[in-house]
């Protein structure tokens, strides 16, 4: 897709690596640029760039994101960034509470998002949609149990959402970043990927025309390994047990 001149609209887009979108999209020519999420972290946030139209957005709230798609029809890009991450088990979580909760928006804000705009897409051409997973869509990371597993499932929602709008030119990316210098991940030690390096590999292979993309050393290893021994990718994975906070050696 081209960049220059794209009209795009970023959901989390107050956070590390939405904020980091807006701005690698502004310095790359995008012509307008619709940064919405939640009023808090749209507040706190002091400058955008020139093209950015900051919006209040929940992306679990079906009049929202309808009135979001009906009122912005000259979108002809969309980024699904918008995610919410609790650090806990699957078996030893206090209750299901958080691990819906992260499916409401990691999962079910993303098929809304896709539903609301793929109209809006065909009506410009086609475009693209840009779904932000993770690399542990990829394999399950026991810290972070549910947020792994709603990560996975939207993966599988990327590949649906890509074949059905195939027809209509839409161009559907999946990324899966490494673990990134966010502030969701603030409570979590060892390395990490810039934000701004994480959206210009996102935003370069967008460029590029790929379908799936790696972003960040630990990513890219892990794709790799998940390939070729996919039961030592699990078990290296498995390393990451609840009440972890430092990311294993992963070198």
């Amino acid at each position: 897709m081209q960049i220059e001149g794209c009209v795009a609209f970023v959901t989390g887009a107050a956070g590390g690596i939405g904020g980091a979108l807006v701005e690698t999209l502004a310095r790359r020519g995008a012509s307008r640029i619709y940064a919405a999420d939640l009023p808090g972290p749209l507040a706190a946030i002091t400058a955008w760039p020139a093209q950015a139209e900051p919006l209040a957005l929940d992306v679990t709230r079906a009049p929202d994101v309808s009135t979001a798609a009906r009122q912005h029809g000259d979108v002809n890009l969309l980024i699904n960034n918008a995610a919410i991450l609790e650090f806990s088990g699957l078996i030893g979580m206090a209750s299901l509470d958080g691990a819906r909760a992260q499916f409401e928006v990691n999962f079910w804000g993303y098929l809304a998002m896709c539903r609301a705009f793929a109209p809006v897409l065909a009506g410009n051409g086609g475009g693209a949609i840009v779904n932000i997973l993770s690399e542990a869509a990829r394999l399950n990371a026991p810290f972070v149990g549910a947020y792994s597993a709603s990560k996975a499932a939207a993966w599988s929602l990327t590949q649906g959402v890509r074949a059905e709008l195939r027809a209509q030119g839409t161009h559907v990316l999946a990324a899966f970043p490494s673990s990134t210098d966010t502030a969701m991940l603030a409570g979590l030690d060892g390395d990490k990927e810039s934000p701004g390096d994480i959206a210009e590999g996102i935003i370069d292979g967008l460029a590029q025309g790929v379908e799936d993309i790696s972003v960040g050393l630990h990513a890219v290893r892990f794709e790799a390994l998940s390939h070729g021994d996919p039961k030592a990718a699990e078990r290296e994975f498995a390393q990451f047990l609840p009440g972890v906070r430092a990311i294993p050696d992963q070198k």
